[in-house]
């Protein structure tokens, strides 16, 4: 049934989101240590008074390298998606509204792009580049990651542009940009929402698997990478792997659980379907 609030799990999403997001923002004064300490002398300890988390192979604290983690991961997500919905909500706007062999070649593009697993593709170019950089992997994810808002945009586009607020526009003359961007593109918004809130997660687990590849940035921590770290010596310290885990898992449950919520309030006919 629909809602008309967010329910506790969304609220309960949102306020770790947002403790997320303030960690990332203020790190550098969040963090115990600075970046690059390290102690020779302290190295793969377990969890203390002195390191909460402990430390890895060469002696850094862990909770230090988690934390500034998350402004990879925030970073990632959000910029991932903003690019990835734009080119989306562009191409399947113009897509759908106009048709022909305009839709036909936009989606012909769009149905390439999802034959392929976005992942892999995205390792195929930061292969080919050979610069896995931060920057790097926004646009590998950026890519294919499009290819699924067009389509959205696509269908809603293609039942907005037959009703009659649409037909009245254009008896008023109004030019199709104004009418395709600032009366049909508003109303389509809510399923896209949607789609992009769930898709910050899937960026912040595709960042997190090139980096546990080793094809992340190489210049900034990452759970990903942290993860890589602490497999390898994971039956002699786990704490390396288990603690990035955790931080991964209970940002993408919260981004997940806050995606549900909104698709309720913002999407019901999903929510109809669904049952």
């Amino acid at each position: 049934m629909h809602r008309d609030k967010l329910s506790w799990l969304a609220w309960l999403g949102l306020a770790v989101l947002c403790f997320v997001f303030f960690v990332a923002l203020f790190a550098p004064w969040l963090a115990p240590y600075d970046l690059d300490y390290v102690d020779v002398t302290r190295q793969l300890q377990a969890p203390s008074a002195r390191h909460w988390l402990g430390t890895d192979e060469n002696g850094a604290d862990v909770l230090t390298k988690v934390i500034y983690g998350t402004r990879v991961a925030v970073m990632v997500g959000l910029a991932t998606v903003s690019i990835c919905s734009t080119v989306g909500i562009f191409l399947g706007s113009i897509s759908g509204y106009f048709g022909g062999w305009i839709d036909e070649v936009i989606m012909r593009i769009t149905e390439i792009l999802m034959a392929f697993p976005g992942i892999l593709l995205a390792i195929l170019l930061i292969f080919i580049t050979q610069k896995p950089s931060l920057l790097a992997v926004i646009g590998a994810l950026s890519v294919s990651g499009w290819a699924g808002y067009a389509r959205l945009v696509r269908g809603q586009v293609l039942s907005e542009r037959e009703r009659a607020y649409v037909e009245a526009s254009r008896a008023l003359g109004f030019p199709t940009r104004r009418t395709l961007f600032r009366e049909i593109v508003p109303n389509i918004l809510a399923p896209v929402i949607v789609q992009a809130t769930f898709g910050v997660a899937g960026a912040i687990l595709a960042e997190a698997a090139l980096s546990f590849l080793g094809l992340g940035p190489q210049d900034l921590p990452s759970w990903g990478a942290l993860l890589d770290q602490g497999a390898t010596y994971f039956l002699l310290t786990p704490h390396l792997a288990i603690f990035p885990g955790v931080a991964i898992m209970i940002t993408v449950l919260s981004i997940n659980f806050l995606g549900d919520g909104l698709r309720d309030i913002l999407d019901p006919r999903a929510v109809t379907r669904a049952k």
